[in-house]
């Protein structure tokens, strides 16, 4: 099992690159900082004996994203899973956030995996497998006060998803999208809310695991999920 994953280090990223190195998968995973990739190519080598490769990738920058893919293509022949989770969130309104938000939020928002998707196909569709998980938002279902660029660009990743998905179907290829509300991880720590008001982390990455393991013949297409006590 060939998995690929943007923003590993961190949060729900984190716990998708655990889960699947647990079950043995072989993982390329990245990151903008080298230090915490290798710290966690450590951990997970250590703990599961899994094959890790961490690559440095900055995924507001698209030339970095088609190095990446390079090197993924260099590393493997197919790829089973792509889970396109690096994400940036700024709160702020779009008649009042600076010039040059929307740029940067729909970059690593949705461009980020608009690019890498495209690159790495060539890695599923001759093999006419392939399992690709793109990381939304509650935010692309209902627009909320301060969601700013943040909110439009998830909706346009939720459109990618849905559009890519009736363009692969004759290839065999699934696609899910996952629209999480609030989960635990660094950009709620200082919210001073407490944890247990949060979904977890490593539920996301139990549900990613369960839909891949579903049959070919399903998919899961749109997948909402929520803190018990509702949207934060």
């Amino acid at each position: 099992m060939h998995v690929v994953i943007t923003g590993a280090t961190k949060g729900i990223g984190r716990a998708v690159a655990e889960k699947f190195a647990e079950q043995g998968a072989q993982l390329i995973v990245c990151a903008r900082n080298k230090n915490d990739l290798d710290n966690l190519a450590h951990q997970l080598k250590h703990k599961y004996e899994c094959n890790i490769l961490p690559v440095a990738c900055d995924v507001s920058e698209k030339k970095q994203i088609k190095a990446f893919a390079r090197k993924i293509k260099k590393t493997w022949k197919k790829l089973d899973v792509l889970v396109n989770n690096a994400g940036l969130f700024i709160p702020g309104l779009v008649t009042e956030e600076p010039d040059g938000m929307m740029e940067e939020l729909m970059q690593v928002n949705f461009f980020s995996a608009y690019y890498l998707t495209r690159e790495l196909l060539e890695l599923m569709i001759p093999h006419r497998t392939g399992h690709i998980f793109n990381m939304c938002s509650v935010a692309a279902l209902k627009a909320y006060p301060n969601g700013g660029s943040y909110s439009i660009a998830k909706h346009a990743l939720l459109g990618f998803s849905r559009a890519l998905r009736e363009e692969l179907k004759k290839h065999n290829i699934r696609v899910t999208t996952l629209l999480p509300g609030a989960t635990y991880t660094s950009s709620w720590e200082s919210s001073q809310l407490p944890e247990k008001r949060f979904m977890d982390a490593r539920d996301l990455a139990e549900i990613i695991y369960s839909i891949y393991s579903l049959s070919e013949r399903t998919v899961v297409e749109d997948i909402v999920l929520r803190p018990l006590l509702g949207d934060i």
